[in-house]
């Protein structure tokens, strides 16, 4: 035979046993769907294991979004440009000028505001400890923070009555303070009350000016406590006589640039000091990071548990396969006394079992997207979804139906058409 002759007969039988598959896959198919039909209630009694796994994979994937979404807002309400400067430790030995020496200074602030390009602004911070009178004779001891006017913006605090002080007020060494919410009602009754209200700091009066609060409660863990007052640094540092400050606050202008303005702040303010001083920065780029990893470590924790209810569903889908076949015995000897092979018999079956899952898994996928869409729908909350989890949800449902139709299948492929033409 040419080989030309023998090489369209080759192709020619290729495309005959193509053809020949397809129509077989399609009649199964056919046979799968004619059987669910034959059987809707049992069929669709047998999906509710798959429609609840299903279902629960997507909302599980929706809420484990939501919370990584709350807990990152609420850090970034906080100041995610952020960066906070503090003196570590210095020589071991020395006088008391030298420890001094090594101590954060406003120069220091001013020189990394000029020399440090992406720095938005900055402010120093000065802790006091004083006694202040309020009215006739009421005293209280409470912790009193020198800051700039920047700091505001810089850690994202929010002055709901009144005022923050201004560069006018820092460069005229004006008294005036602001207070928490908590110390405004202890004091005067309301935030409100306080406004205007005179108290006297070392024996020096202040006017509150307004009051504030931070944008997310720290609860106690940052450097604003309960009862804190605020007053202008160019105040503060006369009650202290000296030019050093605890710590400095840099907000940068994008998140981006975090680590390396950190890295730049830190070779910079070094530089200013002695070799032995240790300074050190904290930003909220790395607990950013750790909290994304937990929230997607739990999100996945939480879906191989919501995968434990597509395994039920899948011996749900097994079960009653099995009890299928025992009931079908005398349709599959039919079907291999008229030429139908093991492999054919084995796929009709395994293929019953993955099309009564996939129908389960389409309608699990169904409600399991019409929570969080229908929220979006009818609300203003904007849900986070993935689309994503629709996929895992739908490739998770093939998969359990293929798994656990296999011993089914493999069963009535393995029955012997004689016997099975005797049964009744």
């Amino acid at each position: 035979m040419p080989s030309a002759e023998k090489s369209r007969k080759i192709s020619f039988d290729l495309t005959l046993a193509s053809a020949k598959d397809t129509m077989l896959f399609s009649e199964i198919v056919k046979l799968a769907v004619d059987s669910f039909r034959a059987n809707k209630m049992r069929s669709l009694l047998t999906a509710l294991g798959m429609v609840i796994g299903s279902a629960s994979v997507i909302l599980v994937v929706t809420i484990g979004m939501t919370g990584k979404q709350y807990i990152l807002d609420q850090i970034q309400r906080i100041g995610t440009n952020l960066v906070e400067l503090d003196f570590t430790s210095g020589a071991t030995s020395g006088t008391e000028n030298d420890t001094l020496s090594e101590m954060l200074t406003r120069e220091d602030e001013l020189a990394v505001d000029a020399q440090v390009p992406s720095v938005l602004g900055s402010s120093p911070m000065l802790p006091m400890h004083n006694r202040i009178s309020i009215g006739s004779g009421m005293e209280k001891n409470t912790l009193v923070l020198g800051v700039s006017p920047q700091y505001v913006s810089v850690r994202n605090l929010i002055v709901p009555v009144g005022r923050f002080f201004d560069e006018t007020d820092e460069n005229t060494h004006a008294k005036c303070a602001l207070v928490t919410i908590p110390f405004a009602k202890l004091m005067f009754g309301s935030p409100e009350a306080a406004v205007g209200q005179g108290i006297s700091i070392s024996g020096i009066p202040f006017t509150i000016i307004g009051t504030f609060k931070e944008s997310v409660d720290t609860f106690g863990q940052s450097e604003i406590m309960d009862e804190t007052i605020l007053i202008p640094y160019s105040v503060a540092r006369y009650f202290t006589g000296t030019n050093t400050v605890k710590k400095i606050f840099f907000s940068i202008r994008n998140m981006e640039d975090v680590p390396l303005a950190s890295q730049q702040i830190v070779r910079l303010v070094s530089s200013r000091h002695r070799p032995t001083s240790v300074y050190t920065v904290f930003n909220m780029t790395e607990l950013l990071t750790t909290a994304a990893l937990i929230a997607n470590v739990l999100t996945v924790v939480l879906v191989l548990v919501a995968a434990v209810t597509l395994a039920v569903g899948g011996i749900g889908i097994m079960n009653i396969m099995l009890a299928t076949v025992r009931s079908r015995i005398q349709e599959i000897g039919i079907r291999k006394a008229m030429g139908a092979t093991s492999l054919e018999i084995k796929l009709q079956f395994l293929v019953e079992a993955i099309f009564i899952s996939l129908v389960g898994g389409v309608a699990g996928c169904l409600l399991g997207v019409s929570v969080p869409l229908g929220i979006r729908f009818f609300t203003d909350y904007k849900l986070p979804f993935s689309w994503l989890s629709v996929f895992v949800a739908l490739g998770t449902a093939v998969i359990v139906g293929a798994v656990f139709g296999t011993l089914p299948a493999t069963r009535a492929a393995h029955m012997d058409p004689v016997e099975s033409l005797k049964s009744e």
